[in-house]
């Protein structure tokens, strides 16, 4: 069974486990957090919903995820929103460093 985004389950609980923080920016989620900034959100790290596995889907910030919206990834990096927030490829998680390397080498 999936989430209504098409997340599969055990995706979604893998995910869960793994990303306490946002993925690009790195802010903590908490459940107590009035702030819908820093709410923890699904992202498909490369910008394909058919893409489901833990090494696409993850959690980040709604900030990020509005910012990113349906830009490509190495592009988004790029935006004057990550260099105002200090997101570079060498400061994002793991996952995110994974599937920039799995893009270039599909090129």
């Amino acid at each position: 069974m999936a989430n209504r985004w098409g997340i599969p389950k055990e995706v979604e609980e893998f995910v869960k486990k793994r990303d306490k923080s946002c993925v690009y920016c790195g802010i903590e989620f908490k459940l107590d957090d009035s702030s819908k900034k820093s709410e923890a959100s699904w992202e498909h790290i490369i910008n394909d919903i058919n893409i489901n596995g833990i090494d696409n889907i993850a959690l980040c910030c709604m900030s990020c995820n509005a910012s990113k919206g349906a830009k490509l990834l190495e592009n988004w990096l790029e935006s004057a929103y990550c260099k105002k927030k200090g997101i570079t490829v060498e400061s994002v998680a793991n996952v995110v460093k994974m599937a920039l390397q799995n893009a270039r080498n599909s090129d």
